[in-house]
């Protein structure tokens, strides 16, 4: 994304959008696996999350207990806690999250992405919030270069058949009229497994969400199912289940 292009994806981001994505996943070793998931993820300033007519409500609600340590009294407070305990201060300044909404009561994030401004626009930081099946969640930090890259080493146990071990490499650069994210881990046998999500831009409007609802009804649970389902086609396969470490007090994660 060029800079004009960076520009422009920030000055919409007051206004809510809707991506239809198309979210794939390859695992290399020690099987080969791939999945192709369609769905579709809010991307909104949390400092004007959207309000939906009271009918309406059941298909998109942002709640503070789905994001950092779920005790904040919004998303934006539980972000700039878990931001101050890292020493980094936005000073009011713009974020935009990528994420699904709570959906019929129900939601399930195995990412979601925050790009956090200054009070002047410029991007400090990249915070990387992901969820696994079992309940727990935790955020990466990520300096983020011109392209938008990154590396941190993995620090949490998501898929049962990867162990806490290896390095991400992440791609997350601001999206514009078009959505493309890759995370790829690195094992130091080579890459073991990558992740990539694209979309197209939408205006979150009442006939786009209607329309998005009923072409992937009850989305965030149709996320959550297909991860299961996949991780039986994997163990049917004998692909070995890695140990759940004890949970850690690790900022930004829940027990």
């Amino acid at each position: 994304m060029t800079g004009t292009d960076s520009a422009a994806a920030l000055t919409a981001a007051g206004t809510p959008a809707l991506y239809d994505c198309v979210i794939t996943h390859v695992r290399r070793t020690p099987l080969r696996h791939a999945l192709r998931h369609r769905t579709y993820l809010w991307y909104v300033d949390l400092d004007r999350l959207p309000a939906l007519p009271p009918p309406l409500r059941p298909l998109a609600r942002f709640d503070a207990r789905d994001h950092f340590a779920g005790s904040a009294g919004s998303v934006r407070a539980g972000l700039d806690a878990f931001l101050a305990a890292h020493s980094v201060d936005l000073e009011g300044g713009r974020v935009v999250m990528l994420a699904h909404a709570r959906v019929f009561g129900f939601v399930f994030n195995p990412l979601s992405v925050f790009w956090c401004h200054d009070a002047a626009g410029a991007l400090v930081c990249v915070v990387a919030e992901v969820h696994n099946t079992y309940g727990q969640r935790h955020c990466y930090l990520l300096r983020t270069d011109e392209a938008g890259e990154a590396e941190v080493d993995k620090e949490f146990y998501v898929s049962p058949f990867f162990a806490v071990e290896g390095r991400y490499r992440m791609r997350l650069p601001l999206p514009g009229e078009r959505l493309g994210l890759a995370v790829q881990l690195e094992h130091e046998g080579g890459r073991a497994f990558t992740a990539v999500v694209r979309g197209v831009r939408r205006p979150a409007s009442v006939p786009a969400l209607l329309s998005a609802a009923v072409r992937r009804p009850w989305s965030t649970a149709a996320v959550w199912a297909g991860i299961r389902r996949h991780g039986i086609h994997l163990l049917l396969r004998g692909l070995p289940v890695q140990p759940r470490p004890r949970p850690t007090s690790q900022k930004g994660m829940l027990p």
